[in-house]
Parts: C-alpha cells; structure tokens; sequence
C-alpha cells in the first residue's frame, strides 16, 4: 500500500519536522530518490544522510529560500540533473510567525505570502513543466493548514496566506488535470512540530506546555508529524487513484460543528 517504488520525490521545508517525516516516509516507500529543501544546511544534509543511511533511497539536499522564486527554480534544475526527472513535489514549508489585523508590518506580509504562497506557486511551475516535458502523471502535495478556514485573529496573516494557498491548488489542481497531473492538499491541525516547540517555549517560557495542551484536546494529544506523513504518502501514492483538488483536513475539529453556542471573539482588539 501506497508505495513510492521508482518515484522521484522534492519536499520543501524539510530539514525538520514535519517535511523531515514525510521525507522518510517516502523514502520508506520504496521512492527512487529523495530531494530535500530548506535553509539550514546543516540540518538539511544530516537528514539527507539518515534518509540514505536508513532507507537505501539516495537523498540530497538543496539550500532554498521560498521566498526566491530562483531558488525554487534552481530545486528543480537541481533535482533534474541529480536524476532526470521528478514524479512527486510536497510543499512542507512554512513560516508561521504571529500577526494580528492590527500589529502586522508590511515586512512581516510580504514574508509570510513569499515563503507559503509565492514558493509553492514557482516550486510548483517548475515541476509540473518537468512532468509536461516527461509526459508524467505526476503528484504534488501542499500542506496548508486548518486556519485556512478562517482561524485565529493572532495569526490573522498566517491564515490568509493559508486560504490563498488553498485557491493556488484548487486552481492548480484544474489546470493541469488533463495533463493527468494530480494536486490536492493536506489542511493540518495544531501539530507537535519541532517548530511549534520552539515557538510555543519562547513565548511562554513553559517547557510542559504540550501536555497541558493536550489534556484539553479530544484525541489527548496533538497532531503527530508522522501521522500526517502518512497521509501525505497516501495522496501522493498510486492509490489515490484519480483524486485531485481535493482539500482535506487533518485535525481533530469539524468546522462549522459547535457544541454551547457559535464561536465569539475573546473581547474587543485593543491598540498597543
């Protein structure tokens, strides 16, 4: 089930966490060869390395900033050259930095919409003219997130980054069905990323946060990275059959289900 056997796979954002898992994943699969991109080289060889070490599949690592859009293309020139092709692109990368309506710079905008929109606008570009080249039934996988359904007013910038990038692969997923080329996206919930570590200890100073978090949640836990690899290695797989544009949540919450009254705000936004 759900094997990657002779299957070139590109995953962004993946130096750790959850791309890291999904690069595993996959390469657990069977995939032919893995090409791993992020900022830290350090990072981004070391799981390069493990791929290699643990799974047999040859994994490289190509430094990027999505927010290039010549560093997305160089990804692709790099993974054509490595091994002639590419069968599979997942978009993990993401920044998720704190934003409200009221406190978000015009730097901090343009970051966010370079890095989880404009990247896997011209990661994407790239790879499907590889497959149109090649006349492969390629597969490409971007992971959104939840708060693409509206979400939470302090990262108010994250999510319409998030809804536009949900339009990005419904439109992308229509454009090139006829070239057999299948798009969908993986809509993420609060997740156990080392990202989200780092974040939530620097801002709360509390090392247990995860597990106070977690009592509060239905499944007692938050998302795991390897689960949602796991979902992510079935809509890249074979059997997926012929599904694309779908958007499919992850998560353990149902959007527009309410139990004790509709959501309201906390109280009134307030100027610094």
């Amino acid at each position: 089930m759900n094997r990657m056997d002779g299957k070139v796979c590109v995953i962004s954002g993946a130096t750790q966490g959850l791309g890291a898992a999904i690069a595993r994943r996959l390469a657990s699969a069977g995939a032919a060869g893995i090409v791993i991109t992020g900022r830290n080289a350090d990072r981004g060889n070391a799981v390069a390395r493990s791929i290699t070490a643990e799974h047999g599949a040859p994994a490289r690592f190509v430094r990027a900033d999505f927010g290039s859009p010549e560093d997305c293309a160089r990804v692709l020139a790099a993974t054509d050259a490595a091994f002639g092709r590419v069968n599979v692109l997942v978009n993990a990368g993401a920044m998720t930095d704190r934003g409200t309506i009221l406190d978000t710079t015009p730097e901090l905008f343009d970051r966010m919409f370079a890095t989880n929109v404009r990247g896997p606008f011209f990661l994407m570009q790239n790879a499907i003219k590889l497959m149109i080249r090649d006349s492969i039934e390629g597969a490409i996988c971007n992971i959104g997130s939840i708060s693409a359904l509206a979400g939470q007013p302090f990262i108010n910038v994250y999510c319409a980054s998030k809804g536009a990038l949900t339009t990005l692969t419904a439109n992308t997923a229509f454009s090139v069905m006829a070239n057999r080329i299948r798009v969908n996206q993986l809509n993420v919930g609060w997740m156990a990323s080392d990202a989200e570590q780092a974040l939530q200890v620097r801002e709360s100073g509390d090392a247990d946060w995860m597990a106070k978090a977690a009592a509060k949640l239905p499944f007692g836990r938050l998302v795991d990275p390897n689960e949602a690899a796991r979902a992510v290695n079935f809509l890249v797989s074979d059997d997926a059959g012929l599904m694309t544009g779908a958007i499919v949540n992850f998560d353990q919450s149902v959007w527009g289900a309410v139990a004790g009254g509709m959501p309201v705000p906390d109280g009134p936004m307030r100027l610094a």
